[in-house]
């Protein structure tokens, strides 16, 4: 598990350098003033999209630094709430599940 997280962290992190190159408001030829309403519109879309997804992937990177963590420290696959073992088949969807389903489940009441 800690090798596929280690690996899981590295291609997230080369998703985000790769999303930093597609942000338009990077562009060093981009001219704020003066562009076309729809031209500026695009580029707008542009920004928030990589911004969006940029934010998703710093949420899954702490999520994995944080399993990381826990399986150092021998707590990983042990839920946070009640102290018991986390389902096996959660883990292997989820790797980085801090909870067991019944504490999942009461928490997103």
């Amino acid at each position: 598990m800690k090798n596929y997280l280690q690996k899981e962290e590295r291609k997230l992190k080369k998703r985000k350098t790769e999303l930093e190159k597609e942000d338009p408001f990077i562009d060093q030829d981009r001219v704020n003033d003066n562009a076309a309403v729809d031209a500026e519109a695009a580029e707008e879309f542009g920004h928030d999209r990589v911004s969006a997804l940029k934010l998703e992937i710093d949420k899954t990177l702490i999520r994995i630094r944080k399993t990381l963590t826990r399986i150092k420290l021998g707590r990983f696959g042990i839920c946070e709430e009640c102290k018991q073992m986390i389902d096996t088949d959660r883990l292997a969807i989820d790797p980085t599940a801090t909870l067991c389903i019944d504490c999942a489940k009461k928490n997103a009441a």
